[in-house]
C-alpha cells in the first residue's frame, strides 16, 4: 500500500499517475529482474518490503542518483531547475557541476536540443529508452492557443462584456427612471 502512495504521489510527478496494485507490483517484479530493486524484509514479515539497487547496478554515486531521480520523477529539467531539486539529497555548488555530472552520466542521461521559446537546454533521462525530439519540441508550449484563436476570445470576451455593461444601464435606468 505505501508503495502504491508513494507511486501516484501527485507533487513532482511528471506525469501525474494512478497505478493500482497489480501495475505496481509488475513494476517491482520487472525491478528486480533487473536488479534495480530488492525485497528487504524477512520470513516473518507481514508484508514484502523493498530496496533500490538503482546506484550500485548502474555504479552511480552520490552526486548520479540525485540527479537521475529526478529527471525520472519530473521529466525534462534544466540545469538550474536540477541543481535547486536535488539539494536534499547532493547540495551541488553550482550549475557548472550539474553539467560536468551530467556529461559524465551519458549513456543515462541526454541535454536535449534548444527549444524555440525556452531561455535554457534541457536535460532527459534515457532510462526508458531514446527521447523522441519531436514529442519534446511542442511541450514548453503546447497549452498556448495559436494567436488567432487568442484574438477570437478575446473578442468574444468583450462582446460579452458590452452585453452586461448594456443590461446593467437598462436595469440601472429602469430603477432610476
Amino acid at each position: 500500500n505505501a508503495l502504491v502512495n508513494a507511486c501516484n504521489q501527485k507533487s513532482s510527478r511528471d506525469p501525474v499517475v494512478a497505478y493500482d496494485d497489480s501495475t505496481v507490483e509488475d513494476a517491482v517484479e520487472s525491478l528486480r529482474e533487473k536488479g534495480f530493486a530488492r525485497v528487504v524484509t524477512g520470513a516473518g514479515s507481514r508484508v514484502a518490503k523493498y530496496g533500490h539497487r538503482l546506484s550500485e547496478s548502474l555504479n552511480l554515486g552520490r552526486r548520479e542518483l540525485p540527479l537521475l531521480c529526478v529527471l525520472m520523477l519530473r521529466g525534462f529539467q534544466t540545469l538550474g531547475e536540477l541543481r535547486g531539486r536535488t539539494e536534499r539529497m547532493y547540495e551541488f555548488s553550482d550549475t557548472d557541476e550539474v553539467e560536468r555530472v551530467l556529461l559524465s552520466m551519458d549513456q543515462l542521461v541526454t541535454k536535449l536540443p534548444h527549444l524555440p521559446g525556452t531561455k535554457e537546454a534541457r536535460y532527459a533521462h534515457l532510462m526508458s529508452g531514446p527521447v523522441e525530439v519531436e514529442a519534446v519540441s511542442g511541450s514548453p508550449i503546447v497549452n498556448q492557443p495559436q494567436r488567432g484563436d487568442r484574438i477570437a476570445a478575446l473578442e468574444e470576451e468583450v462582446a460579452e462584456l458590452r452585453r452586461e455593461i448594456e443590461f446593467i444601464k437598462q436595469k440601472l435606468g429602469d430603477l432610476l427612471g
